[in-house]
């Protein structure tokens, strides 16, 4: 039988949430921020779902086991101080105790502050300053790429399959369908468009991201944010465009792909450019680029305006903000509204909701896909073969390893080189209001330190605001005092910085056959940009005229302007990376089925096709020879292009020899 909240952990798991998100007695609390607590909410109701759905049954089974240990303190009936000091105990017994309040604190803030309530604002929202969700999704966006129904065990033919339709899927689709081919595009998530976006973080999350949002990498170093809805990565991200740097264009020249580092590559790159409508007009510098730009200024370092793939004829800087949950105005131009809507006008079909089971192959040779649709409304299961001679493997560097190790194709690189570009939050609080909902979220980049060393180092770069997601970065020493920090979320400007990794991680398979992710963040040259990242964004704060700064989650708290910055600086570079210290999240996905000349290092030729199996390509980011260095879209799209070229060059070749 499944495992069921008894009414005391149930009773006990909301006293839990209601100490992390506390009603706190203020005489001056016009909008009740303070008096609401998380189970006004529906923190509670929530969390109790998601751990009910999402945790593996063994973990929570010890989760529930804790939770009753907390219930025999008779945790409802103590007061907030006692509370917090249970917890605090709690959390002191063991490693893995500590890491399960740490969750339950996570959750509990994670959802207090990002749950609409039934009119789509949360009752906190207005304490903090947050206008929520400013307009409802339009009624007449009409889907316009045509679908595949699918009913009961289907069998389809083709000349082309594309397996994802994402950055990499998308592009290569259009390419193919545009010289001819017969062309379906598989996709696990979703169709959603316009008519779907709520602007909402946690319907965002649910919807249009891999396993639900963030979720952890198996060794818990690292949280994992990647698209999964049609457009992929392209239809959530933060729509900042830049070129492969040069340096990396050169090290991939030298794995292989010689004619990247020549204007051939340029062309692919002007051509997404194009395409997507890349432009720096619609860079609205809102109140956290502006004091990113002060503070780069102040310090001598390098800033640049971003381009954007944003459409200036739809552009509207009151709504693109929300754009990462889902343009609802249609001016991000991702692969749904290009590459895609190309793909379908020259006759290409798009299959959503269906899982790829593995790639079917002959004599080493590509014959089609076996997968798995699911009814998004039954949750019906159907089992679809699609004979294909052709197999575009473009479902993400998560999920593109997993499709080839449960193939039994690839070679042993095949999921052994994962990047993730690890990055974590400096927040800084002014005495102004920094709206950073007004705008993009990356409308620039401090780009001084973007190859400070061996090529390697960080940028830094403004964010999605995400009301949920970035209070659980506030630093929580008590109820009282998390609730006065999260007041301020309207003053704050948050910063990302993200690392050029040389380091590694990998993907495998579990016992299910489902893809598993690992990135243990050894490598030292890595993990000394880390935490010089974090120090020159907290410089860069205090000379934007921060009045507090804090690091993602530091259990201390903020630096206040008037205290000493350097000892603040010496404090923050004694908390640990990773669990139990700075958190660090992944946004970009890169190189686990690389290409390049050694079939013993690489998965597939430098022209895109495996090394072992004919007519199987790699098309997306875990093709990358190596890390892009920025984000990641452009670079992605760019080299999917380059293979679908390839692999029509390669058609000519065949079609010519066999008319030899």
């Amino acid at each position: 039988m499944p495992i069921e909240f008894t009414p005391l952990q149930r009773e006990t798991l909301t006293a839990i949430v209601d100490t992390f998100v506390a009603s706190v007695p203020r005489e001056d609390d016009p909008d009740g921020f303070y008096a609401a607590k998380g189970s006004d909410v529906g923190a509670d109701v929530a969390i109790e779902q998601y751990l009910l759905t999402r945790l593996p049954e063994e973990q929570l089974a010890g989760l529930l086991q804790l939770i009753d240990g907390v219930g025999l303190f008779e945790f409802k009936a103590q007061p907030q101080a006692a509370r917090e000091e249970i917890l605090a105990n709690v959390a002191a017994i063991s490693p893995e105790a500590a890491g399960a309040i740490a969750a339950l604190n996570q959750l509990s803030v994670l959802f207090a502050y990002s749950l609409p309530g039934p009119d789509g604002h949360n009752p906190l929202w207005q304490g903090m300053g947050y206008p929520g969700p400013v307009q409802n999704p339009p009624q007449d966006a009409r889907k316009t790429l045509e679908v595949i129904t699918v009913a009961g065990e289907t069998t389809l033919e083709v000349d082309v399959v594309v397996v994802g339709s994402g950055s990499g899927g998308g592009v290569a689709a259009a390419v193919l369908a545009e010289a001819g081919k017969r062309v379906i595009i598989l996709e696990a998530g979703s169709y959603h468009n316009e008519s779907d976006f709520v602007q909402s973080e946690v319907a965002a999350y649910q919807n249009l991201f891999l396993r639900g949002g963030f979720f952890p990498s198996a060794d818990g170093m690292v949280s994992i944010a990647a698209g999964s809805t049609v457009g992929g990565g392209s239809t959530v991200n933060w729509s900042n465009s830049l070129l492969t740097p040069n340096t990396v264009r050169s090290h991939w020249a030298e794995a292989g792909l010689t004619d990247v580092d020549t204007p051939a590559f340029d062309e692919h790159l002007q051509a997404v450019f194009d395409r997507i409508r890349c432009n720096d007009k619609v860079a609205t510098q809102n109140g956290p680029h502006e004091r990113l730009s002060d503070a780069a200024s102040k310090l001598g370092y390098g800033y640049r305006v971003a381009t954007l793939n944003i459409d200036p004829e739809r552009y509207d800087p009151n709504l693109i903000g929300y754009s990462g949950m889902g343009d609802q105005t249609g001016a991000k131009q991702g692969t749904m509204r290009t590459y895609l809507q190309d793909a379908s006008d020259a006759g290409a079909k798009l299959l959503p909701n269906v899982w790829v089971d593995r790639i079917l192959t002959d004599n080493g040779a590509a014959v089609g896909v076996e997968a798995t649709y699911t009814d998004p409304q039954t949750r019906q299961s159907s089992r679809v073969v699609i004979h294909a001679p052709t197999v575009v493997a473009a479902a993400g560097s998560l999920e593109t390893p997993g499709l080839l190790l449960r193939s039994g194709i690839g070679g042993p690189a095949v999921g052994a080189e994962l990047r993730l570009h690890p990055a974590s939050l400096v927040s800084g609080v002014y005495d102004e209001p920094q709206d950073p909902w007004y705008g993009p979220a990356m409308a620039g980049i401090m780009n001084e330190f973007a190859e400070t060393d061996q090529g390697f180092g960080y940028l830094i770069e403004c964010v999605q605001h995400l009301p949920g997601l970035f209070t659980t970065v506030v630093p929580w020493l008590d109820g009282a005092q998390h609730k006065e920090l999260t007041r301020k979320y309207r003053y704050r400007a948050d910063w990302v910085f993200i690392v050029k990794d040389r380091g590694a991680g990998s993907v495998t398979l579990d016992e299910n056959g489902q893809s598993t992710f690992w990135y243990p963040f050894t490598d030292e040259l890595d993990r000394r940009h880390f935490r010089e990242a974090a120090v020159t964004s907290i410089r860069m704060h205090e000379a934007a005229g921060a009045e507090q700064i804090f690091l993602a989650g530091q259990p201390f708290a903020p630096w206040q302007r008037g205290e000493d910055l350097e000892a603040f600086i010496e404090k923050v570079n004694e908390i640990p990376i990773g669990p139990g210290g700075t958190p660090v999240f992944s946004a970009h996905q890169m190189c686990s089925a690389k290409l390049g000349s050694d079939p013993q290092t690489s998965v597939a030729k430098p022209n895109g096709e495996l090394h072992d199996v004919t007519g199987v390509w790699i098309a997306d980011a875990s093709g990358m020879p190596s890390c892009s260095g920025v984000n990641p879209m452009v670079s992605t799209m760019a080299l999917a292009r380059r293979t679908a070229m390839n692999m029509l060059g390669d058609d000519r070749r065949k079609t010519s020899a066999a008319a030899d």
